[in-house]
């Protein structure tokens, strides 16, 4: 029987959220497409009409799954640009760490991504550098020494980082997968310039106030 193209759009949307879900939680190289296939509700042939290759399930799987953080980074928040600590916050959050099958693909799959094709090394890059290029243009002022790519980069890698390190050791040590959360929340604050940013924000708030009276 045919498959309608609204009924094919269903199956491919299916496929690529069993995959993110799926890889996240265990790993690109730990699941198959027999497990993909039985947890979107379709049939390996279902997924092979889709996509060429796992691999290319996998890529497309994880673009998908950056789309959340992307969007917290580029949300409104009464008509202006969210802080950027909201995006670190959530980052670097216990809920985060936690979450594996809904996580950020970045610090769930970073350490494996560079022995996959070459197309999942791509998706990697680009939505690397889109979370970087967002990034910088939030930076604050900072007594940090380096520009604000060099910032956006460092803050980044720093925090892929250290969700990665901070779930490598909950099991065994809670304690310490807290700190290093806490540990990067805090360095990570200082080289965006948070503490600048919100010193400007009060200073603003008192302007105004003075304003009114």
């Amino acid at each position: 029987m045919k498959v309608t193209k609204e009924k094919a759009a269903e199956n491919r949307a299916a496929l690529v959220r069993a995959a993110g879900h799926l890889f996240r939680e265990r790993g690109i190289d730990g699941v198959g497409v027999a497990e993909i296939s039985k947890k979107a509700g379709l049939t390996h042939g279902a997924l092979y009409a889709q996509f060429p290759s796992k691999e290319a399930l996998a890529a497309e799987a994880f673009a998908s799954a950056l789309k959340p953080g992307f969007k917290l980074m580029t949300a409104d928040r009464d008509g202006r640009p969210s802080p950027l600590t909201d995006f670190i916050d959530h980052y670097l959050s216990v809920e985060h760490r936690d979450n594996l099958a809904t996580s950020c693909p970045m610090s769930a799959s970073a350490s494996e991504v560079g022995r996959q094709d070459k197309v999942v090394c791509e998706r990697f890059t680009e939505g690397f550098e889109q979370l970087v290029a967002l990034m910088e243009r939030r930076l604050g002022a900072s007594a940090v020494k380096a520009d604000t790519r060099q910032r956006a980069l460092a803050i980044m890698a720093a925090m892929i980082g250290g969700v990665a390190a901070s779930r490598a050791v909950a099991k065994v040590d809670p304690k310490l997968s807290n700190q290093i959360l806490r540990a990067v929340r805090q360095i990570a604050g200082e080289v965006a310039g948070e503490e600048q940013q919100v010193e400007g924000a009060r200073r603003s708030v008192r302007t105004r106030t003075r304003a009114r009276e």
